[in-house]
């Protein structure tokens, strides 16, 4: 039986510093770099606990991603084998390059590493340059093998343009496939607009040879205002793994301001953003809207998203990790009314 998404929780992992230089990343741009590993105020069994599918309301899909390099800070191995443990599908989000970390992933249980999705981040210039691209290659083929599913994609600059073809080369000859590509925004303007020289059609067009699943749905929805009833609050949520506030969305209501404390204490989800959405665009939507959180908008499911078929007709997806990015939270929550729609529509006129 295919387990079906209750929550998709995107998580903010407490760390800024990184091992790579990548330019445009604005933890290099800020020099947080240079920070020390974070100081964990929860043990990660407590973290675990707190985020239980009982206390959650089902199966979810919890995605853990640093500011800086998520696998730097070793609280992440038995915090993500508490969360799969718990029953939940797992994302970690990791520039591919600290060996040590996949190791101990490998050594999980084969029925964990059925539920773990690794993004591994391409940041093929700064590889390069450090000549880490043979250990990026070793480590995502490590984790291919021990079970889990996983994806590439790069953030495309205009600095990598010329590299193109022997990027698409290399991916090919060891990822059997093209890497996928989202789309970069600048976070210094309230609007946040592609991070770009580009003109739109020139970006599209040099990015597009891709053929990137995320990257064409992602141009569609990039700087497009939402306007339709959203879910955000109710059936995903933020949270700020350090702290343990949880917020409708990046920049949506606090729904809990520390949901590590009372752990025997159910979450309330009942703070649907509706039609009140506080961001310029859905720059995520290929998380937050290909699972659902505007039920009526067409969007692609997660697993089209990520998966890429291989020339030797493999996946990046494995079978339970593919089916289970297939479902909509639609599927697992129940709708708020039409009237109740009109009802809170009313109330911001």
């Amino acid at each position: 039986m295919t387990d079906k998404i209750k929550r998709f929780i995107d998580c903010n992992f407490p760390v800024k510093t990184c091992n790579l230089r990548c330019h445009y990343c604005y933890v290099t741009q800020n020099r947080e770099f240079e920070k020390e590993l974070p100081k964990f105020k929860y043990t990660p069994e407590h973290i675990t606990k707190a985020l239980s599918k009982e206390r959650l309301g089902g199966v979810c899909n919890i995605n853990i991603c640093g500011e800086g390099e998520t696998m730097l800070p070793p609280e992440i191995i038995p915090i993500t084998k508490g969360l799969l443990e718990n029953g939940h599908y797992v994302n970690l989000i990791t520039n591919g390059t600290i060996s040590k970390r996949f190791d101990e992933l490998c050594e999980f249980p084969k029925e964990l590493l059925s539920r773990l999705f690794i993004k591994f981040s391409f940041q093929f210039l700064e590889l390069k340059r450090l000549h880490l691209l043979g250990t990026y290659v070793e480590n995502v083929h490590k984790m291919q093998q021990a079970g889990a599913s996983f994806s590439i994609e790069i953030t495309p600059n205009d600095e990598l343009i010329p590299y193109i073809e022997e990027i698409k080369q290399f991916s090919i000859d060891n990822f059997g496939a093209l890497p996928h590509i989202t789309v970069a925004r600048n976070n210094m303007d309230k609007n946040l607009p592609i991070l770009t020289n580009l003109s739109r059609t020139e970006y599209q067009k040099v990015w597009g040879q891709f053929n990137s699943e995320m990257f064409n749905y992602k141009m569609k929805c990039f700087n497009v205002k939402r306007k339709e009833f959203c879910y955000a609050g109710a059936w995903t949520a933020f949270l700020m793994m350090g702290s343990g506030e949880l917020k409708q969305c990046y920049l949506g209501k606090t729904i809990n301001s520390n949901i590590y404390e009372n752990i025997d204490k159910p979450i309330d989800f009942n703070m649907p953003i509706g039609y009140k959405c506080p961001d310029a665009h859905c720059f995520n939507s290929h998380a937050w809207l290909c699972f659902g959180d505007i039920p009526e908008h067409q969007a692609p499911t997660y697993a089209e998203i990520r998966n890429r078929i291989c020339n030797d007709g493999s996946e990046w997806l494995k079978p339970k990790i593919k089916n289970f990015f297939s479902t909509k939270l639609e599927e697992s929550n129940k709708k708020i009314s039409l009237l109740k729609k009109i009802q809170m529509k009313c109330q911001l006129q």
